[in-house]
């Protein structure tokens, strides 16, 4: 057994050894001074220091060499000790307590488990799995030994033969020696910064000293600073790591429990004072020591009880002077450890000095008094960015308790519609709360930290992200002050700020705040569009306003947005306590509040700015939320007040008047608002109505009261606002314009009462949309004075004359009888017309929607006149025949240009080979260039209009003018003429789309289609253009119905499409590019071209798609032939036509019966043809034929096919000889003729015609077949 005893020596050794390896950045004092004394007896000088660490370094290579030899000696001797333990064990049946029997040297230590030491390498592993189970197996042993240790009666003897490095004085005098080493090992292991060493050995040191309790506290305090200490002459990381250690070593005592055990045995126990003074002094050393040693103090004050606080914590040596110095240095871990400790003990002590107040209270510790004089060590937190520091999540706490933030939501959510300041009163707490919220925002946040530094802008904006998830709604406008929103909007205007990402997450954390709260989101708002006078997304350049109302889900919550909009645009402190308005007497054409010289609404900055905002917004809530129709209606309600109000009526008795019969209170700003601002809230009352007459259901109206019908409510909302003797308009009217505005009403009350009567109905959906247009000429008067009563008396005399109400109104006017009225609905076209020049969007769609339910009824005349003002040139005509005569309108040539162009044609100089096309705007343009079939003005022929409509049309224009007159600097006639053909184009889109079917469809195609072709009709616009074609191809051409029946006339039908095939062949003529003339100018051109070569194509087929309809007679369609014949006649005789293949192919593809008539034709003009170009491609025309007389041919259409091809057989065979003996040169013309006749052997064949086929061929045609044709042919005559 004396190997045994050298063996445990020998690992003492060894491990020691390692230790210095291991922890090399750790040294112990008496090492140090052999140094100091070696090198002064070597009197070795500064210069001689890299010399002694080559030298130490040598050395310590030795020793390691050293230390390996005995290590693998050490091995080798515990194997054949091993090998003994087990003979040993095999003769004896002893037991532990027998072999530990105090007399033997050696018995005492064998009796000992064994301890592996290799556990603390493991302690320093990066994984903490594995750095657990390390600490774990370390305490299980540990614990064994100390527990055999313990049993032992001669202990003097074990510590005699293991002479390990625990032998020092080092307190642990009841530990067994393992125990010992563990200790020192795991101490100077906290100090090390290899891998995670600190983290494990911290762990290992916690779990042993809580598990083992022979270990005593002050023991292990005596030696983390023995072993861990800082000398003057500890330098940088050296330094460091020594701190560092104590810091991991203290906690690991904090957390092991063995102090709150001590302290529950012995309440007197002095080492609590002596833990405390050490962090205290540790703290003060390093400021990045302070946070995390006052958490280990706080990790430990929250399990003392509060008399060993009271006695041991608060006296420790050095709290009370590093207390007093905290407000002068900045010292926030000093505060945030006095607030701790003062409310666990609930006492004031004088120990905390400045750092708390006298008199300790949520109330005196939020005084503005109180925040000042800790600001400097609330700043000086920013030192742990980007982590927040641990004082201020204890701050907010206690600012906003979870109870009293709760209650005031709670609250604020209960009745959140009509909410008035003045009358709203909350707890004491919840008051007391939003005062220390105030001060601590103005102290803390505006007036310490957002005037500071980059870093305590940032701090400012993580503590409003901690205080947000407690913020009630009511104290949203606190924290979203003027000065936090000026600041975020200084940031966010510039995104090189480097506190632009900062400023993006705080906002990004404030819209997730709010998402699922629209309290919440409603004051954000209002808190955002108040500081930044309605323009934080301009000035932000982000969508953060937008998004957030867009997301009122809710009535509750649109309702409670809409009254704090209505509460901004008042601009309320108090409520107003005026007088009612029925008490009262005044003059009614009182005109308080309408300032005319007031600041305009849309300059930024002025207050009408963010009142216009404020207007905007209520139509952008109703628009976004997604509600009911009966929620929606009560939404529209609230908004359709406070427009009218603010709007259209002014009170000369104050602010506030009361009615009576409606039962509620309207209010006005104390300061009048400007008329620019009240005609904004006119204006977005037209787009309120209008909104709501286009997302109404059956506009039926039962029982007298209007069901979800917003012009009703409004007409009577009106009335009884102006029977208030104190309310009145907010401009004085002219007489005409009042005599309108009164005839509007009485009219408007008429209809409704007729469509109550008509139920559902095609009567009840006009009289709805007459009454709405009645309410939008109504506030177009308001808005624009002696513009609209005209229009107005129009109109008023169309529903009169329409609905048969005159006995009911005062009929005096000579209009209504009379043998010469014109038509009603001409004139009620008239009107329309006349109001579309200087509509407002609203209005124009009141328009469309009478002309939607009025349209079937239009007559020619009407049509005609809208259809007139579309063909208006915008440019005045050039080189026009002033002697030409007037032509009829249904006689209008589409084309005019064409036919004029023919003896022009020789200009071009194109050939049919070459690829060269010609310019569009040229070609085109004739329409105004050439003067003989012209009308006398350019637009188009005015001839059919009387002098009636001629003035009319003259109105429609000089309306246009005077429009242009009124606006200086504003947009050109041109571009107001192309608006009002906008307009108009509108009107006719819905015309087609009512009716189909009707005949009048083919005027307006013919008409459309001849203003798109004319340049000067869509000149500069290129919008007028695009709408033109799209209103010709999805309501015409794709229509699923089109014109049939006998009103539909063959003639109109054939001059159609004879001009349209000669627009389809047009060439397009190619300028000269000079200076002058720019490729743009050349691109665009020939970009018209294109679209109308297209437009004559889907033209074409629509025509024979209407034709097809009518089943005509081979006889009666003897003129379409003749038509088809001349455009193949010009196809393959004229170079300069540039019909395409394609397109007669595939009008023989849609229409056979073409095909089949003309084939006699195509054969003989494409045996003659004298361009090889258009002989070949012609072939694929035939083809086509040919393809049509055998697919899905049945008994007799098989038999009609045979018949006409026999009838053509002879030309058929002349063709084939002209191909084969005048063979193409070029190779890719050849195969193309081999295909054919390859296709016509195979169609032969089918119809078993080939042996006449074959019978008519001469010798020279049939060697010239087998010669090109080859195979081909040889098997055509097998068959």
């Amino acid at each position: 057994m004396g190997s045994k005893k050298r063996v445990s020596s020998s690992l003492e050794e060894v491990e020691k050894q390692k230790d210095l390896h291991i922890d090399s950045n750790v040294s112990s004092e008496p090492s140090k001074k052999r140094l100091k004394k070696e090198k002064k007896k070597k009197g070795a000088q500064k210069d001689n220091d890299f010399v002694i660490s080559n030298t130490k370094d040598m050395e310590r290579l030795k020793e390691r060499r050293a230390l390996n030899k005995e290590m693998h000696r050490v091995e080798v001797e515990v194997n054949k000790t091993k090998q003994m333990g087990l003979e040993l064990k095999e003769n004896s049946s002893k037991t532990c307590e027998e072999v530990s029997s105090p007399g033997t040297s050696s018995g005492g230590n064998s009796v000992l488990p064994e301890f592996h030491i290799g556990v603390f390498k493991d302690l320093a592993s990066a994984d903490a799995s594995v750095r657990e189970a390390a600490a774990e197996a370390l305490v299980v042993e540990l614990q064994a030994v100390q527990k055999a240790y313990d049993k032992l009666e001669n202990k003097e003897e074990v510590e005699g033969a293991l002479k390990l490095e625990a032998a020092k004085d080092d307190g642990l005098n009841d530990c067994a020696p393992s125990v010992r080493y563990a200790v020192r090992r795991l101490i100077r292991g906290v100090s090390s910064s290899r891998e995670c060493a600190r983290q494990g050995f911290a762990l290992g040191l916690t779990v042993l000293v809580g598990s083992v309790p022979n270990i005593k506290m002050d023991s292990l305090l005596k030696l983390i600073v023995d072993l861990l200490e800082v000398s003057s002459s500890t330098k940088g990381q050296e330094a460091r790591d020594c701190l560092l250690g104590r810091l991991f070593a203290y906690g690991a005592l904090a957390r092991s429990g063995k102090i709150i055990e001590d302290c529950n045995f012995n309440k007197d126990a002095p080492h609590i004072k002596e833990f405390t003074s050490s962090l205290i002094s540790l703290a003060a050393k390093k400021r990045y020591l302070q946070e995390p040693a006052v958490s280990v103090i706080l990790e430990l004050v929250e399990k003392l009880p509060v008399k060993a606080l009271l006695d041991q914590v608060l006296e420790a040596p050095g709290l009370q002077e590093w207390f007093e110095g905290a407000t002068d240095t900045g010292n926030p871990d000093a505060l945030l450890l006095a607030v701790k400790v003062r409310e666990r003990v609930g006492i004031d002590r004088e120990v905390f000095g400045k750092l708390l107040p006298s008199e300790y209270s949520a109330s005196n510790l939020f005084s503005s008094e109180y925040l000042s004089s800790v600001a400097n060590c609330l700043k000086e937190s920013t030192f742990c960015q980007p982590r927040v520091h641990s004082v201020w999540p204890v701050l907010v706490n206690i600012l906003l308790p979870d109870i009293v933030s709760h209650h005031m939501d709670s609250v604020s959510t209960i009745n959140p519609v009509k909410k008035h300041k003045k009358g709203r009163k909350g707890s004491s707490a919840e008051e007391d709360t939003e005062k220390n919220l105030r001060c601590f925002c103005e102290v803390i946040i505006e007036g310490s930290l957002l005037t500071s530094s980059h870093d305590r802008k940032h701090l400012a904006f993580d503590i409003l992200l901690l205080l947000l998830p407690k913020l009630p709604a009511s104290c949203v406008q606190v924290v979203l002050s003027y000065k936090l929103i000026q600041c975020l909007m200084d940031i966010l205007s510039t995104k090189d700020s480097w506190l632009y990402k900062v400023a993006q997450y705080f906002l990004k954390e404030l819209l997730e705040w709010v998402k699922n709260d629209e309290g919440k989101r409603i004051a954000v708002i209002m808190a955002l569009q108040k500081h930044s006078n309605g323009r934080f997304d301009c000035i932000t350049r982000t969508k953060t306003v937008k998004v957030l109302m867009s997301e009122f889900k809710s009535e509750s919550g649109s309702l409670l947005f809409i009254q704090e909009l209505v509460d901004m645009f008042l601009d309320e402190g108090h409520a107003s306590e005026e007088p009612s308005d029925q008490s009262q007497t005044t003059d009614d054409n009182s005109e308080i509040g309408s300032i005319e010289d007031k600041d305009s609404v849309g300059i930024p900055g002025t207050s009408d700015f963010l009142k216009s905002w404020v207007v905007d917004s209520l139509l952008y809530v109703l628009k976004q939320s997604k509600l009911d129709p009966e929620a929606r209606f009560r939404v529209q309600k609230e908004i359709l007040k406070f427009l009218a109000v603010q709007g259209l009526f002014c009170s000369s008795l104050g602010t506030e008047v009361t009615s009576f019969e409606l039962q509620e209170k309207f209010r006005w700003p104390k300061a009048a608002i400007s008329t620019a601002l009240s005609r904004m809230c006119i204006e977005q009352l037209e787009l309120l109505l209008a909104n709501a007459q286009k997302g109404e259901g059956p506009h039926a109206v039962v029982g007298g009261h209007e069901s979800n019908d917003l012009g009703s409510y409004f007409m009577r909302f009106l009335n009884t606002l102006c029977n208030i003797p104190s309310v009145s308009l907010f401009r004085s009217l002219n007489d005409d314009d009042e005599k309108a505005f009164k005839k509007l009403q009485a009219m408007e009350a008429q209809l409704s009462r007729e469509e109550r009567n008509c139920g559902l109905s095609m009567d009840a959906n006009k009289l709805h949309a007459l009454r709405y247009l009645l309410i939008q000429l109504l506030l177009q008067i308001l808005l624009r004075p002696g513009e609209f009563y005209e229009a107005a008396a129009e109109l008023i005399i169309c529903c009169k004359r329409a609905f048969g109400t005159s006995d009911l109104l005062d009929s005096g006017e000579d209009e209504l009888s009379g043998d010469g009225m014109p038509d009603i609905m001409d004139v009620l076209v008239d009107t329309m017309l006349s109001l579309l020049p200087q509509s407002s969007a609203p209005l124009r769609s009141a328009i469309e929607q009478v002309f939607k339910y009025f349209c079937n009824d239009v007559s020619e005349d009407g049509l005609m006149r809208m259809l007139r003002v579309i063909k208006k040139d915008l440019k005045p005509a050039r080189h026009q025949d002033t002697g030409s005569e007037d032509e009829d309108d249904d006689e209008d040539d589409l084309l005019d240009v064409e036919e004029e162009e023919e003896s022009d044609e020789a200009e071009t100089g194109e050939t049919a080979d070459s690829d060269e096309q010609t310019d569009d705007s040229e070609a085109v343009g004739g329409v105004e260039a050439t003067g003989n079939e012209l009308p006398e003005s350019s637009d188009d022929s005015d001839g059919g209009m009387d002098d009636d409509a001629m003035f009319r049309m003259d109105t429609y224009l000089a309306r246009i003018f005077k429009e242009r007159k009124n606006q200086a600097g504003g947009e050109t006639t041109q571009s107001q003429l192309v608006l009002f053909k906008l307009r108009v184009l509108s009107l006719l889109e819905i015309y087609l789309h009512e009716n189909p079917g009707k005949p009048q469809v083919l005027k307006v195609f013919s008409n459309l289609a001849q203003a798109f072709v004319n340049p000067h009709t869509t000149e500069g616009s290129e919008q007028l253009g695009q709408r033109i074609w799209g209103i010709l191809q999805k309501k015409i051409f794709k229509a699923k119905e089109y014109p049939r029946g006998e009103a539909v006339q063959l003639s109109a039908l054939e001059s159609l499409l004879e001009k349209n095939l000669k627009l389809a062949a047009k060439p397009f003529k190619k300028k000269k590019l000079g200076s002058g003339t720019s490729s743009k100018k050349h691109s665009a051109s020939w970009n018209r071209h294109k679209m109308i070569t297209s437009l004559a194509q889907n033209s074409t087929f629509w025509i024979l798609k209407v034709m097809d309809a009518k089943n005509l007679s081979v006889s009666e369609l003897q003129r379409v032939f003749d038509i088809f014949k001349s455009t193949l006649g010009s196809y393959f005789d004229s170079k300069k036509s540039q019909m395409k293949s394609e397109f007669l192919k595939e009008i023989f593809r849609r229409r056979p019966w073409i095909g089949h008539n003309l084939f006699g034709f195509l054969l003989e003009k494409c045996g003659s043809a004298k361009s090889q170009f258009r002989r070949v491609e012609a072939l694929d025309l035939i083809t086509e034929v040919l393809k049509s007389l055998t697919v899905n041919a049945d008994d007799g259409s098989q038999h009609s096919s045979v018949k006409i091809l026999k009838s053509h057989l002879p030309q058929l065979y002349d063709l084939v000889k002209e191909l084969v003996t005048n063979m193409p040169e070029k190779q890719s013309r050849r195969a193309d003729v081999r295909k054919f006749c390859g296709k016509v052997f195979q169609i032969l064949t089918s119809l078993k015609l080939s042996v006449p086929f074959l019978k008519a061929l001469e010798p020279d045609a049939r060697a010239a077949c087998e010669s090109q044709l080859g195979e081909t042919f040889l098997a055509f005559e097998k068959r």
